[in-house]
């Protein structure tokens, strides 16, 4: 008799490898953003999707506070076409990210959420920074 996981059969290893390539097509994780910034090759634009006064408490360090109701074709003309944004909020308990990631993509910009948000990053160990100096502009 098998076990309750393997009751159901396993996905084929090409369903596997397309799966997994179209669910990174849409997320990444606070592991690789903070290897990207660390590294100085942060391709992308870090926005923390949360509110300003939470964002000055504490914030991933270079984000960029822009809450998702904010996200207007105006505002984000300020960045280049083809920028790719990572949005981010609180955490795993908090669809901020899939409201900013919806509205980016709805104004045809390109976005990743990163998953596990300031929880996420917190869990990892990596520090905080604190302030409003890196809100956009109104």
């Amino acid at each position: 008799m098998p076990s309750p996981v393997s009751e159901t059969p396993a996905a084929s290893r090409e369903a596997t490898a397309a799966y997994y390539a179209r669910k990174l097509a849409f997320e990444t994780d606070c592991w690789d953003v903070h290897a990207s910034i660390s590294s100085g090759k942060a391709d992308f634009v870090l926005l923390d999707v949360r509110s300003p006064s939470l964002f000055s408490r504490s914030h991933v360090p270079g984000a960029i506070n822009l809450p998702h109701g904010k996200m207007t074709a105006h505002r984000m003309s300020e960045w280049p076409a083809g920028t790719l944004f990572v949005v981010y909020c609180a955490g795993p308990h908090c669809n901020g990210t899939d409201k900013a990631a919806l509205r980016l993509a709805r104004l045809g910009l390109s976005v990743k959420v990163m998953i596990g948000g300031m929880t996420g990053w917190a869990d990892e160990g990596f520090t905080f920074a604190e302030g409003d100096a890196t809100i956009a502009a109104e």
